[in-house]
């Protein structure tokens, strides 16, 4: 008897917590973030605690408030920005101020007769086409953007509501962090070297993804944007988002926007800034990426270069954005739950 009523009572713990998680489902990126950003912060908190004794409140507030001051207001500076740029660039090319196709052309100029007979081979030299197509297609962007419009304003209004979520969190997750991780780990059914092994990996992950996923993705896009806007290059700020974007993917990163822009200077005569640009993408951009990513996110993760880029990959083709750390994450707790396993048998 006794032994159902315990099966029972697993059931009943099982459908209540997926339950709860089903509830939670709609706020999970929020929740998600609140937790990463505790774990980042929680040296900052430790410290303030150290510098006042007996006033976890404060310290919480603060380590909250030092969190807007570092992360949020710059990011929603960057973003206010971008979407001024954005905008600004679709209404140059939607008017016909940037010609694509005249850019395009401009290429084809410089091109050697075997690349011109290759790309006629398979029709991409039409610039009468191109321009309808690239027409076409702003047009088309603006019928779907102007319905949208109408919605930015809920939209906002649940950004909004997912970062005060988040802030609420923060604050208790960095002043009860320790607490609530102590209580998981008591439930959790596992001896207790498995729980420490678990737990540790957890942190590690999240913060070595953040660290080389975030700061490697930033210091890309800046030194890219740099580049682009002492280059002349319409639009740098956008430029250098979209190469910040792309530098979350390990082995991808920023040479997928820098790369033709160096090749449209070549083909377009500007010789030294094509050059430079190569340089300056090579030696600079692609080496934070080389030394400081597997420096930061292998060497913590402890997994090889390969499981970062395919977890990652997999991680945003699955849950969006947020899968570059779930992604890591899910691989780190596979690979440590098998090294576990593993150890057990071979102590059996």
């Amino acid at each position: 008897m006794r032994r159902i009523d315990d099966q029972v009572f697993r059931l009943l713990l099982l459908a209540v917590t997926l339950a709860f998680a089903w509830v939670l489902q709609p706020f999970y990126g929020a929740i998600l973030w609140a937790i990463i950003v505790a774990v980042i912060f929680a040296p900052v908190n430790r410290a303030l605690l150290r510098t006042m004794p007996g006033r976890p409140n404060l310290a919480a507030v603060v380590t909250v408030l030092l969190t807007i001051a570092i992360v949020i207001l710059p990011l929603a500076i960057v973003a206010t920005s971008l979407v001024q740029e954005a905008t600004s660039l679709f209404g140059k090319i939607q008017s016909g101020e940037y010609d694509l196709a005249s850019y395009i052309q401009r290429i084809f100029d410089a091109l050697p007769a075997w690349a011109m007979g290759w790309l006629e081979r398979f029709n991409l030299t039409n610039l009468s086409g191109l321009r309808e197509t690239l027409s076409s297609g702003l047009m088309k962007g603006g019928q779907i953007l102007a319905p949208q419009a109408l919605s930015i304003g809920m939209n906002t209004f649940e950004f909004m509501i997912g970062l005060g979520i988040m802030l609420y969190l923060l604050f208790f997750l960095t002043r009860d962090g320790k607490a609530l991780a102590d209580r998981i780990k008591d439930a959790v059914p596992l001896g207790a070297d498995h729980k420490a092994a678990l737990f540790s990996r957890f942190a590690d992950v999240v913060r070595a993804t953040v660290k080389g996923g975030i700061l490697v993705a930033m210091a890309q896009g800046m030194l890219g944007g740099l580049a682009f806007w002492f280059l002349g290059v319409h639009a740098a700020l956008l430029w250098a988002v979209l190469m910040a974007f792309l530098s979350l993917v390990p082995a991808v990163g920023a040479g997928l926007v820098w790369l033709p822009v160096a090749i449209y200077f070549l083909a377009t005569g500007a010789i030294w800034q094509g050059l430079g640009l190569i340089a300056y993408g090579v030696l600079v951009i692609g080496l934070v990426d080389n030394v400081l990513r597997p420096f930061l996110v292998g060497k913590d993760t402890k997994l090889p270069d390969y499981v970062v880029l395919i977890s990652t990959l997999g991680g945003i083709e699955v849950f969006g954005l947020n899968g570059f750390v779930i992604g890591p994450l899910i691989a780190a707790i596979f690979m440590v739950s098998w090294e576990i396993f593993s150890a057990s048998r071979r102590d059996a």
